[in-house]
């Protein structure tokens, strides 16, 4: 049998060597570094969206006015006395001056409104304290707007928004709101009399003056 002789053919070479031959090793640092750049933005963009979603922290600005100053807080009224131009008058805890309305019909306030910006009713959130006077004449009565104000001797009791400071009797006499306002004695009734000249004068006392 003659002889039969085959001819392979080589094909191309499919090794590693080859491949990486034909494909430089700075291309596949290239296309390496920018698969990390790629993994490295699609993380930031998944974090940076769980921290816009985060639950904002509640305010803790305490609640104001609405001029923007804090609201007052009411607590338990006191009543005592205090010695003054007009002798032992009636004051409150801190020793501010407290006056009646003679316009005020028994425990029943008739200042009201824009009264109550010039003559602040002495309000409290319970039975008052007293010291120094007849504790039986210390009572309450309710507003119209609720609020709990302080009376004596069935008189309700008041400040006057110009004596800024314990001992100031600015309001002593003044005629507004349609009658007249007086300091009160431990016995309950208005003083009407003029200072004692012997004692000494509050400060910034008016005695009687207007607004």
């Amino acid at each position: 049998m003659p002889n039969v002789v085959r001819k392979v053919t080589v094909g191309r070479p499919t090794d590693v060597a080859a491949r990486i031959k034909r494909y430089p090793m700075n291309r596949f640092i290239t296309l390496a570094a920018g698969v990390a750049a790629m993994t490295a933005a699609a993380s930031g963009c998944g974090s940076s969206g769980t921290t816009a979603s985060a639950t904002p922290t509640a305010s803790t600005n305490a609640p104001t006015t609405a001029a923007g100053s804090a609201a007052p807080s009411r607590s338990v009224a006191t009543v005592k006395t205090a010695s003054s131009p007009f002798g032992q008058i009636l004051v409150d805890g801190s020793g501010r001056t407290l006056y009646l309305f003679k316009a005020d019909t028994g425990t029943t306030s008739t200042c009201n409104g824009s009264c109550t910006q010039n003559w602040p009713p002495q309000t409290t959130t319970g039975a008052p304290d007293s010291s120094g006077v007849t504790a039986s004449l210390v009572g309450t009565t309710t507003r119209s707007d609720s609020s709990t104000q302080v009376t004596y001797n069935g008189h309700p009791l008041y400040y006057f928004f110009k004596d800024t400071k314990p001992g100031e009797t600015n309001g002593q006499g003044v005629n507004a709101f349609g009658a007249s306002w007086y300091v009160v004695g431990p016995s309950g009734d208005a003083i009407t009399s003029p200072a004692s000249a012997s004692a000494s004068p509050s400060a910034g006392s008016t005695g009687g003056g207007g607004y």
